[in-house]
């Protein structure tokens, strides 16, 4: 068994679970999707919870590449650089005909009341999310383009609470609009 057939189940997991939900998936499906027979699953995992958290670090660690990646673009001011960030994941959610939304926040809706273990590693993530929202307007404070006194972290939790508000809005009305207007408001009032 290789560290290979690991990620590509844990790779179609997570896609089958980011369009269909956690519960809604099962392992067969998952197996299947991966091309893995069926007692391999266990040999990686200890159940499906213990995969799930781990689907959460999967999520988790592609959100902080993309932050890193835009954070280190140069010559781009800080706040350029957090719409670009949102511009980026408007146009997946566009690609994707506006379903499926953010996999962590899908996931915290269904799983942060169920399961101790899954809503730890969820708060952890959202945490991180906020971490690097943060990073990036301290930045921006650094650079002068927000002011001195903007408290940095809870700017970030209210713009990720915010935008995930937004991405639940677009999943029900299957349009960008709710992600312009957080767009708006964030750019324009909060952070202006």
């Amino acid at each position: 068994m290789s560290e290979d057939t690991r990620r590509r189940i844990l790779q179609a997991g997570a896609n089958l679970v980011h369009e269909r939900g956690f519960n809604n998936t099962g392992l067969k499906d998952i197996l299947k999707a991966a091309g893995v027979p069926k007692g391999s699953f266990y040999f990686y995992f200890d159940n499906k919870e213990s995969f799930g958290i781990e689907m959460v670090e999967h999520f988790d660690s592609a959100f902080r590449e993309i932050i890193a990646d835009a954070r280190n673009t140069p010559g781009l001011p800080s706040l350029d650089k957090l719409r670009r960030i949102f511009d980026g994941f408007a146009a997946h959610f566009e690609s994707y005909g506006y379903t499926r939304g953010c996999p962590i926040g899908n996931l915290a809706q269904e799983m942060g009341d169920l399961s101790e273990p899954f809503r730890a590693r969820l708060r952890q993530a959202l945490d991180g999310m906020s971490k690097s929202i943060a990073d990036i307007l301290d930045d921006a404070v650094e650079s002068g383009d927000l002011p001195p006194a903007t408290d940095t972290w809870e700017t970030a939790v209210f713009v990720v609470e915010a935008w995930h508000g937004a991405i639940i809005r677009m999943k029900v009305t299957k349009d960008g609009e709710p992600l312009r207007l957080c767009n708006r408001f964030i750019f324009d009032k909060i952070l202006k």
